[in-house]
Parts: C-alpha cells; sequence; structure tokens
C-alpha cells in the first residue's frame, strides 16, 4: 500500500519557484539539496510526520543527465506550479506491478545522508498527465520530513482533476487509500493542495 509522501513544485528557476510558495504561504522554505543523477535542486517544507512539499527545478550549474529528468522538468514551461504528488511504499518493485504502464524504471539516488529508489519514467512523464504519483521507496529510517523546522504548515487535502478521472481511480485502487486525497472530473489535469498555515489556510495549484 501507498502513503502520500510529499509533493513537488515545479518552477523554471529554483529562485522563482521558492518565492512563489513563500508568497503564497507566507513561511519560509528551508534549504534542500542537488541531485547529481537528474541535474535539478530544491528547497522544501515541512507539512507534518512523514510529509513534505518540494520547490524543484533545474540546476543550471549541473550537467545534463543524459537521460530526461524526472517531473517532465525538461519540457516544464509557465509560472512555478503544483505538479506532482509522490508516494512511497515498503518495495518499490511490488507497488511498479500494479501500477500501469509509464510508471517508471527504478533508480538508486542519494542527497547527502538520505538514501532513495524511486521510479523514474524513460520519457520523464508519469501516467495520467503526471496526476499518478511518482513511486519512491526510502531506504534506511531517515526521511527528510524529520529533519526540517517546524512551520506550522499541515496538508488539509490535495484534489486531482482529470478528463479521466475514472480510470485514475480505477489505477489507484488497491494502492492507496489515502483520505487527504480526493479525485475529480474535470476538463484539464490539475492538482490543488490545501496547506493550513499559521495564517490561515492557502491553496497551492
Amino acid at each position: 500500500m501507498l502513503t502520500l509522501d510529499h509533493l513537488a513544485v515545479s518552477a523554471q528557476t529554483l529562485e522563482a519557484g521558492v518565492a512563489a510558495v513563500e508568497d503564497r504561504l507566507e513561511v519560509r522554505l528551508s534549504p534542500g539539496g542537488k541531485h547529481p543523477a537528474m541535474g535539478t535542486h530544491n528547497r522544501l517544507l515541512r507539512l507534518g510526520p512523514g510529509l513534505y512539499l518540494e520547490v524543484i527545478a533545474i540546476d543550471p550549474a549541473a550537467p545534463a543527465p543524459g537521460r530526461p529528468r524526472w517531473f517532465d522538468l525538461d519540457r516544464f514551461a509557465g509560472p512555478p506550479r503544483l505538479t506532482t504528488w509522490i508516494a512511497r511504499c515498503d518495495d518499490l518493485d511490488a507497488a511498479l506491478a500494479l501500477a500501469p504502464p509509464g510508471a517508471g524504471v527504478p533508480m538508486d539516488l542519494a542527497r547527502g545522508d538520505l538514501r532513495w529508489r524511486m521510479a523514474v519514467p524513460e520519457d520523464g512523464r508519469l501516467p495520467f498527465d503526471g496526476l499518478f504519483p511518482a513511486l519512491i521507496a526510502w531506504q534506511g529510517r531517515a526521511h527528510p520530513a524529520a529533519l526540517l523546522p517546524e512551520t506550522g504548515c499541515r496538508l488539509a487535502g490535495l484534489e486531482l482533476v482529470h478528463p479521466r478521472a475514472d480510470a485514475l481511480r480505477q489505477a489507484l485502487t488497491g494502492l492507496i487509500g489515502e483520505p487527504l486525497i480526493a479525485l475529480h472530473q474535470g476538463p484539464a489535469p490539475a492538482l490543488r493542495a490545501l496547506i493550513d498555515t499559521p495564517s490561515g489556510r492557502r491553496v497551492l495549484e
């Protein structure tokens, strides 16, 4: 069974993404790090025990990874926005066996003391226009949320909107039963996160 792990806000530059999220939530993000295997870097925000948000962008100082980057960042354009939700599991191979085609190929990754396996699509694009979750399995006991300072922010809900909502619901059935996630029919794919902050409830989309 999958568990909601974190949310990803994609941006053309890390600075623009951080500014957009900090302005919306009225809190400060924490330092993240670099991902040499993907040529990206991030900043982080704790959303509760075992749950966090990352702002991620291509690292202009890093060499190209020689393969499509995760979260479809190579094709990302426009203002910073919520693009991906990531779900963790204990057995990545077993989760992939139940996932739709294109959910990704396992990669061993690391950042500092953190170690994890993640399913990365070969073309960078997750199923259902990115609304099927990226799958991750943390190695060892370290998890980013436990290393981040408390900000008073909590995820109150995650809304998935898709033209093929019934098919996406079927793809997720048996994989995740997360009360924070709501799936809706809509004309275009969209993600919306409801976040309770010290300044009140805010929406990231």
